[in-house]
């Protein structure tokens, strides 16, 4: 009577993380994917203009995203699942979707105009620790000694790909350092996105995905239109509507935001919290194997050196989760807080 169990266990299991793995490629892929976009669009010009810029593809991406994800997700924005949402939750979400939705993203698509991509990977994995350090002081989590020392290793690792970097024209001068200005976007974005994380954590473990997503895209969006609008005024947006970007948009978004997702939350449903948080931790590797297939971008001397103490931060940290969960019974991610704990890890992923 249990033989007809294992396997069909085994390919539930097999199957989750086949899910994961789907998701992790698309996520590593997603900045390099964003900045081969800008360049087809660079070879496309309306009235000089590149009709693919990186505010554009924000900014439609993100309406594209809408959509898909309204037609995945419409039925749990109702009367009855609203009214079990407070008004705390609301603020709670208001500040995730500017945060998350509007800020972050901002704040890395322009440091992909600055920058190399392999910097904005690197650079972003200040996020894990950020959260790791935000955790334990504001909500009093624990955490293992092995997740310490990662988190410092990883730490220094994105410092020293930040202060290695070879002198360029978007530098600025501090403390006898030169920054660059790319990846201090990249790493301001990494803070708002902690933050998120921790508010999301705190508030908002509870709410349903869809109510989530959909609210976090559509105020984000709105809240970047209307800051681009400020910063850079009416003409910025001339190529929003334009067939040619809308339909690379539609892909992108579909693709990155629905796909990816889609993917990663069916993968969670059936696989531990340790092998989601093993298969999220390759993020790094497949955003520079990526930006290298993609864009013949190559790790320099100072992303090797960074990186490489970044990876040795991501492997004790992985230790730690292993060690963790080995000693809980019951391993399945079924909860929302385990999935952002996984998640904290995966860094940016696309919109």
């Amino acid at each position: 009577m249990t033989r007809p169990k294992r396997p069909h266990r085994q390919i539930h299991r097999i199957s989750g993380q086949t899910y994961l793995w789907l998701a992790m490629l698309i996520f590593g892929a997603s900045s390099a994917v964003t900045r081969k976009l800008t360049e087809i669009g660079a070879q496309h010009l309306i009235d000089h203009r590149n009709p693919i810029s990186l505010c554009n593809v924000l900014f439609v991406g993100n309406l594209c995203a809408l959509i898909l994800l309204i037609l995945i997700y419409g039925r749990q924005w109702n009367k009855a699942t609203l009214k079990q949402i407070s008004r705390k939750d609301w603020v709670s979400l208001t500040a995730v979707a500017i945060l998350s939705g509007a800020l972050a993203p901002g704040l890395i698509f322009q440091a992909l105009a600055l920058t190399g991509v392999n910097n904005v990977i690197l650079v972003g994995r200040l996020e894990p620790p950020l959260t790791l350090a935000l955790s334990v002081w504001l909500l009093r989590e624990r955490v293992n000694i092995w997740e310490f020392i990662g988190a410092i290793a990883a730490f220094v690792g994105v410092i020293l790909t930040i202060i290695l970097q070879p002198p360029t024209a978007t530098m600025m001068n501090m403390g006898g350092f030169g920054l660059g200005i790319g990846e201090l976007l990249a790493a301001a974005g990494s803070v708002a996105i902690a933050a998120s994380t921790i508010i999301s954590k705190k508030h908002l473990s509870q709410i349903p995905l869809g109510i989530y997503s959909i609210f976090r895209t559509a105020l984000g969006t709105v809240i970047f239109f209307l800051i681009a609008l400020v910063l850079y005024g009416r003409d910025h947006f001339a190529d929003a509507l334009s067939p040619f970007l809308w339909q690379w948009m539609f892909l992108y978004g579909g693709l990155i935001v629905v796909v990816g997702q889609s993917f990663w939350i069916k993968g969670l449903k059936t696989s531990t919290v340790s092998t989601a948080s093993l298969v999220s931790s390759f993020g790094p590797i497949v955003g520079i194997l990526a930006a290298y297939l993609i864009l013949g971008e190559a790790p320099t001397l100072p992303q090797y050196i960074g990186g490489s103490l970044i990876l040795v931060g991501i492997f004790l940290s992985q230790v730690g989760t292993w060690r963790q969960t080995s000693s809980i019974a019951s391993g399945k991610v079924s909860s929302t807080p385990a999935q952002q704990q996984v998640e904290t890890g995966m860094g940016f992923k696309g919109i």
